[in-house]
C-alpha cells in the first residue's frame, strides 16, 4: 500500500507573535503542488524505515516513524516496514516532512483498518508537526496558531503555472525563525488573497523573507528573475529555501536552471 506525499506552498506568510512555548502564532494560505515523496506500507516482523534518495537517517525522530509509534499509543497495529522515497528537497519550506508523516497516518490507518476519521487524523497530525493537518485536508487552507488551526478558503490556481526552484540552499525551520521578528501586518491576508493575482506581489508577502533575503542573496535573486521572467506573483515557501513563481505560460525560462533545481509545472 503506497501514497504519494505532495508538497505545499505558503501563499503569504505572517509571523503575529511569539508565545510562551516557543512557538510562533502566525497566519499563513496553505496550497497544495505536485512534487511528491514516495510513502509505502508493507508487512513486516518488525518496525522497519528505509529512506531512498536522501540522507536522512532512519531513526526514531523521523516524522514517518513518530507517526507509526503515535497511532501505537491508541490501538493495537502491527510492525510494518516503511519505504520513503524522497524527492521533496529539505529545508526548502515545501512541508516534505509534515506531508511524508501525515501520508504514513492515512496509510496506517487504511492499512489496519482502523477507522479513523479524517478529523481524528488532524488531531493525531497536529501532535507531529504545525504543517502536518493540512495534507490531511490537502486543498487551500488558511492557517492560523503554529499553522495547525485550519479554515476552508477560496484559491483557485488551476488556471496558472507554477515553478518552483529550489537552489542549493538548505535553511532548517529553527535557523529562519531564530532571526525573524514578529510584526502585526498590515495587510488583511484573507482579504488580499480575493484581490486580482495580479495585485497580489503588491500586498501579499512572506515575512520570512526580510531576514533570509539579507542571509542567503540567491534567494532574493531567484525572486526577481521569476518576476523578470514574467511571473504573475513570486515569494518564497514557508521559510525557505525555495521560491515558487506563478505564471500564464512558461516561456523562456531554461536558464532558471543556473540557480538550481526546477520543478516545473507543478501545479495539483
Amino acid at each position: 500500500m503506497l501514497k504519494f506525499a505532495n508538497a505545499k506552498i505558503n501563499l503569504g506568510l505572517h509571523i503575529l507573535s511569539k508565545r510562551e512555548d516557543g512557538y510562533h502564532e502566525l497566519e499563513t494560505i496553505f496550497y497544495p503542488v505536485k512534487i511528491y515523496d514516495v510513502v509505502e506500507i508493507l508487512p513486516s516482523e518488525k518496525l522497519e524505515l528505509k529512506i531512498w534518495n536522501s540522507d536522512l537517517i532512519a531513526d526514531d525522530q523521523n516524522l514517518c516513524l513518530k507517526a507509526y509509534y503515535l497511532l501505537k499509543q491508541d490501538h493495537h497495529i502491527d510492525p510494518v516496514k516503511i519505504h520513503l522515497l524522497k524527492n521533496i528537497p529539505i529545508g526548502a519550506g515545501l512541508g516534505g516532512g509534515s506531508s511524508d508523516a501525515s501520508s504514513t497516518l492515512e496509510l496506517l490507518n487504511n492499512y489496519f483498518k482502523l477507522n479513523l476519521s479524517k478529523n481524528q487524523l488532524k488531531s493525531y497530525a497536529a501532535q507531529l508537526g504545525a504543517d502536518c493537518p493540512f495534507f490531511i485536508d490537502n486543498q487551500a487552507m488558511y492557517a492560523q496558531g503554529i499553522g495547525t488551526e485550519l479554515s476552508e478558503i477560496d484559491v483557485d490556481l488551476s488556471a496558472y503555472q507554477i515553478v518552483v526552484i529550489k537552489p542549493d540552499i538548505h535553511i532548517s525551520t529553527a535557523e529562519a525563525y531564530r532571526n525573524v521578528s514578529p510584526m502585526t501586518p498590515s495587510v488583511n491576508l484573507k482579504e488580499a488573497i480575493r484581490l486580482p493575482i495580479q495585485e497580489w506581489k503588491y500586498q501579499i508577502i512572506n515575512d520570512f523573507e526580510i531576514s533570509l533575503f539579507d542571509r542567503y542573496p540567491v534567494i532574493g535573486d531567484i525572486k526577481a528573475k521569476l518576476y523578470e521572467k514574467g511571473a504573475i506573483y513570486a515569494s518564497m515557501s514557508g521559510s525557505g529555501s525555495s521560491v515558487f513563481g506563478i505564471f500564464e505560460n512558461l516561456e523562456g525560462l531554461e536558464e532558471l536552471n543556473k540557480y538550481g533545481k526546477v520543478y516545473l509545472p507543478v501545479n495539483l
